[in-house]
This record gives C-alpha cells, structure tokens and sequence, in this order.
C-alpha cells in the first residue's frame, strides 16, 4: 500500500501512543511529547512519498528516530539534561498505575511503590547506555521490533543490530549487578534495592 492509498488520521490514531512512549522513553516525557508533534507533521508532508517499501510502522518509527537522534544530539538538549539532574535521593516521579516497560497493571500501592523504584532503577541505566545501544534495545525490548525491522529502522546491517543489542544487554548486566539488588519479595514477583556505598 502506497502513501496516496492511506488515510492520514487513520495512521496517527494508530501510531501515535506508540510513538509518544517511544520518544518519551528516549528523551523525557515533555521533549517526547514535542517531538511527537514534530514526527507526525514529517509524517503527514512525506506520506506521498511512502511507496511501501518498507513496513508503514517501520517507516514512521525510522523518522522518529531520525529525529530523536537529532534531539539527543543538539547541544541545547544536552546543556538541558545538564542542568535538570535530579539531586541523589530526590524522588521526581509518581507512582504509576502500570510498568512503564510492560504495560502491566500494578496491584496496589506497595506493589507500585517496589515497581516505581525498580523501574526508576532500570531506567537510569538505560539511559547511561551510549545512544546507539540505547536505541536498539528500546527499540527491541520495549517496542517488540525484530532485529531485521530495527536494522531498516536505523537504517544499518543487521549483524551491527545484532553487535549492539548483545552489548547493550551486557553493559545493562553489569550495571545493575553492579548497583542494585534483585531479589523476590513476599509475593514471589522481583524487587530490587539499590546497593549502598556504590557510585552511580
């Protein structure tokens, strides 16, 4: 199906919550909610031009990818990110009423309380991660994208997706082996607490 043959609205009531957690996880939720508006107006201007090719998913995630690399990139963003890191211990989040990475419902308080910090945790390394490994192991993990589609996403061979996720899983690893402690709480689901007395 070509662009002249698809419906515009139809396509960002589709994609449009995807994109928004995609760029939300990459770049923060207000800059993912700018550049969601970004994408789909690029979206709408370049739909002519989609010849179907590729898969209609894989060809509007490559431009929010596109575009949250040229984001993450920008040294305004990067002055932006220097100047709003959260002080050690300040809680800057609320609990959530489902897990940011599996869309699971959360039980109840104390189970969104272990979660929010699990998550919390999970995410602060993710985002220490270079962007290239980043990107891949969001793009595979949390968007459920086969290494072929993230290979045409990022537009590069597949062994390179293949190189970056197997290191991105193993730098994650070793980060949060390093720094927090797993274990399972009295409900049998995982928990984990930040190791004392390690550097961050």
């Amino acid at each position: 199906m070509t662009g002249k043959e698809l419906d515009f609205q139809e396509i960002f009531t589709t994609f449009q919550p995807k994109i928004l957690g995609y760029l939300s996880r990459m770049l923060g939720e207000n800059e993912g909610e700018d550049l969601t508006q970004e994408v789909f107006v690029k979206v709408e201007k370049s739909l002519q031009e989609f010849r179907g090719e590729a898969r209609l998913s894989t060809w509007i995630y490559r431009i929010a990818t596109n575009a949250a690399l040229d984001r993450l990139r920008s040294s305004s963003f990067k002055q932006q990110k220097r100047e709003c890191v959260p002080s050690s211990g300040e809680d800057v989040t609320e609990p959530e009423d489902h897990n940011v990475w599996t869309g699971e419902k959360k039980p109840d308080v104390d189970q969104q309380l272990i979660r929010q910090e699990m998550n919390s945790c999970i995410r602060e390394y993710i985002d220490q991660l270079p962007e290239d490994y980043r990107m891949v192991l969001v793009l595979s993990e949390v968007e459920g994208f086969k290494n072929r589609e993230i290979a045409e996403i990022l537009e590069v061979s597949l062994d390179t997706v293949k190189i970056r996720l197997h290191r991105a899983r193993a730098k994650l690893k070793e980060s949060l082996g390093s720094h927090c402690n797993f274990y399972l709480d009295e409900r049998s689901e995982l928990a984990c607490d930040r190791k004392e007395n390690c550097d961050r």
